[in-house]
């Protein structure tokens, strides 16, 4: 296995794996704390609307992606903010539109030859050296915002209302945090897929919240389990010839699991 090491795709495919579990590793606490999981998911099976249009119409993927991205965590922070009551229809609506719309597009793009599979599920062999430029600028945007906004994104996290009282722009900071899920998922969907990354957002995320108490200690407890999961992952998937979403996936959920159980022991 450690043969991969020296080739220049999997190379790629690894340092784009750290970088890309840096910023969900600090994105995923917040979204957790914040209970923006289905919200995050509207986001990212959205993007596949953006995906579609890109195919169709012959421009950058990337960009398509970002975009659908952006106008679905627009559309969400707006709706669940308006009409909390109605929050969770309105997102699966766009859920399901831009999935839907995407598909469509798709099957309408002349001469249709890319691989479906790649922008769902991930694909080692898509990562190339202008997507780690990408991931490392987004990483260090993300820190910069993390730690500027650090004490209101908890004040946001813990006591909203109170936040709010003490002039705190919760709007803005819901629709920011949105953004930056949007932003990951789109760079994100080259490694682990549309469909995956939602649970990469999760799953380390409700593990640190079980051995960390601060949100600080969260976040970093996050990118250390994100950087094992995604390298182990792929790492597996190469030694299997799988899918690399799939794989980091799976070593994410047997990691959630055993270090529950874990805790669970060594609590009695």
């Amino acid at each position: 296995m450690l043969e991969a090491l020296g080739l220049p795709f999997f190379q790629h495919a690894l340092i784009a794996g750290v970088l890309i579990a840096v910023a969900i590793g600090l994105i995923g606490p917040l979204t957790m704390a914040n209970r923006m999981t289905f919200m995050s998911g509207g986001i990212a099976h959205a993007t596949y609307g953006g995906v579609g249009a890109a195919l169709f119409f012959g421009f950058s993927v990337l960009a398509g992606a970002a975009a659908a991205a952006l106008v679905a965590s627009a559309l969400i922070s707006f709706i669940a903010y308006r009409h909390a009551h109605r929050a969770d229809t309105a997102i699966g609506i766009v859920w399901a539109v831009g999935m839907a719309l995407g598909v469509i597009l798709t099957d309408l793009t002349p001469g249709y030859n890319v691989d479906l599979m790649s922008f769902l599920f991930g694909s080692i062999l898509a990562v190339d050296t202008m997507d780690l430029w990408y991931m490392a600028g987004f990483d260090l945007v993300v820190i910069a915002l993390v730690w500027y906004f650090y004490y209101d994104f908890m004040a946001l996290s813990f006591d909203p209302v109170f936040a709010r009282l003490q002039g705190v722009k919760t709007q803005l900071l819901h629709f920011l945090l949105l953004v930056l899920v949007a932003m990951a998922v789109v760079l994100a969907m080259r490694l682990v897929g549309l469909i995956m990354v939602i649970a990469l957002l999760t799953m380390p995320s409700f593990s640190s919240e079980r051995f960390v108490r601060s949100l600080g200690g969260m976040m970093l407890f996050s990118v250390a389990l994100s950087i094992l999961y995604i390298v182990l992952g792929l790492l597996f998937a190469f030694r299997f010839d799988l899918s690399s979403g799939a794989s980091v996936i799976l070593v994410a959920a047997f990691g959630t699991i055993a270090l529950f159980l874990m805790k669970r022991v060594f609590a009695k």
